[in-house]
């Protein structure tokens, strides 16, 4: 089945897109201009257009027979959402209906009573695809959780870095939080489902919770002692002032958030159980383990080869840094698998074993230095403080041992340009927890922009010097790295 997405570039439309190409469907995405073709896997077909510009749409919905309508303008800004919601609402219906689409699937905000203009605009934009589209099938969420969810980063900024929260009322409003993989469950098994057309379905996660108690789960499941404290005078929009210093969420879009917080968002409807008995959805803290159970921070080596920006990950923090090698990729990837140990870290050695009799010192592994390593590494291997995560032809990924207020990762990509040399790119990450690591990677954030850079430089000069046959190093698949100390 041929399908269009739109907002694929956003929070969830990124992640349905490789379900649904997981799931055998051809996908096109509608993107606003070209730079975003990059943002896509290789398999997608992109089309250019903006649903604010009607014209601009047939194309993208020709020959589709389902279609995701996932846009929301708010991020563009506070002034003026609401009718940019409606105008494009309306301009997609139109040109859907026109173009014979079978069904839209459109995922909006629950809520009910007195609620912020966000909710307001979520809901509106339903009614709209319903009165001028093709049957709609529009799934009514709260609040999100997974990692880049703005509902989810807000409580993951207040719980890591504030030890004592002044809260205000709305901390005790009542929720129902659904896990990302439920939603994406759900959007993706509507696209099969028989007799949905103008179903308003709401979906949430099997516990209902408030703002306070996922505050307080978040910090139990990360060992963070919190305490809130909830006083009367903080309105939501003095609250959204305070969220602007803590969060790395867009102001436009915390204001919004906020201000939809004191309306409660609770399944009124067991719709969802009927329509979709296969889907079981997580709790609040089965959700928030999935969230935070993320294991490799790194852009994948297939996204570097095609030349893709580095993407921020959410929660973690990064010093990424990349050069050029005039030496094939075979060689610059030996050097890789030869640092550490006897062979050392090409720059600052003194710092780095200064780093482990330090960590031994507080109970850790310290280095673990050994002067022979076969080559290449291999998952699981010891190289110092370091554990072997990922070791590929493209890709070498470290994940730290040391004692750390967090995890960290170090990561090497390596792609091969079309004149022999080799693209390298080192990126170290660090997920802190709490307060105390924030203080601990911003207080070395200093030296290890000399200690990164340095052993970049390190890697490229020994790679080079190698490639010119003035530094042999293989010796019956053994490294003799002595000889590189």
């Amino acid at each position: 089945m041929l399908v269009l997405v739109t907002g694929a570039t956003g929070y969830i439309g990124r992640q349905l897109v490789n379900r649904l190409l997981a799931a055998g469907h051809r996908v096109r995405c509608l993107a606003r201009n070209e730079a975003r073709r990059d943002h896509f896997p290789a398999e997608v077909e992109v089309v250019l257009g903006d649903v604010l510009r009607r014209e601009t749409l047939a194309e993208a919905l020709r020959d589709a027979e389902c279609a995701y309508y996932l846009v929301h303008s708010m991020g563009a800004g506070e002034n003026g959402f609401a009718k940019r919601d409606r105008l494009a609402a309306y301009n997609f219906a139109v040109e859907a209906r026109s173009a014979g689409i079978r069904r839209v699937i459109y995922l909006g905000g629950m809520g009910s009573g007195s609620m912020s203009e966000h909710l307001k605009s979520r809901q509106e934009t339903g009614d709209v695809l319903r009165l001028f589209g093709p049957p709609v099938v529009e799934f009514q969420a709260g609040i999100i959780v997974g990692a880049g969810s703005a509902s989810f980063e807000i409580i993951r900024s207040l719980a890591e870095k504030l030890p004592v929260m002044i809260c205000p009322r709305w901390v005790t409003t009542r929720v129902q939080p659904i896990g990302v993989c439920d939603v994406l469950a759900y959007l993706v098994a509507a696209l099969d489902k028989k007799y949905l057309e103008g179903e308003v379905v709401q979906i949430g996660g099997s516990t209902v919770e408030t703002y306070k108690s996922m505050i307080e789960e978040y910090a139990r499941v990360r060992r963070l002692r919190r305490w809130l404290i909830r006083v009367p005078v903080l309105t939501p929009r003095l609250s959204s002032y305070w969220l602007d210093f803590v969060t790395s969420v867009s102001p436009a879009i915390t204001r919004q958030l906020v201000e939809g917080l004191r309306t409660e968002v609770v399944c009124r409807s067991t719709q969802a159980q009927a329509l979709f008995p296969e889907i079981r959805p997580l709790s609040y803290c089965q959700a928030l383990q999935a969230a935070l159970d993320l294991q490799d921070p790194g852009l994948p080596a297939e996204a570097f080869m095609n030349r893709q920006r580095l993407p921020g990950v959410e929660g973690f923090v990064d010093d990424c840094r990349e050069t050029e090698v005039a030496a094939p990729l075979e060689t610059v990837r030996d050097v890789l698998h030869s640092i550490g140990g006897g062979m050392g870290w090409l720059y600052g050695d003194w710092l780095w074993r200064l780093r482990g009799w330090l960590d031994r010192r507080f109970g850790g592994v310290g280095m673990r230095r050994r002067r022979f390593r076969v080559i290449p590494l291999r998952q699981d291997d010891a190289v110092d403080f370091w554990r072997v995560q990922e070791a590929s032809e493209n890709r070498l990924l470290l994940r730290a041992e040391m004692k750390v207020p967090g995890r960290a990762w170090l990561q090497f990509c390596l792609a091969a340009l079309p004149n022999g040399k080799t693209q390298l790119r080192s990126v170290a990450s660090f997920e802190p927890r709490g307060l105390l690591g924030q203080l601990y990677w911003w207080s070395l954030y200093p030296l290890h922009r000399f200690i990164f850079a340095g052993m970049l430089r390190g890697i490229m000069r020994v790679s080079e010097r190698r490639e010119c046959g003035n530094h042999p190093t293989t010796l019956d698949g053994f490294v003799t790295l002595e000889a590189e100390a």
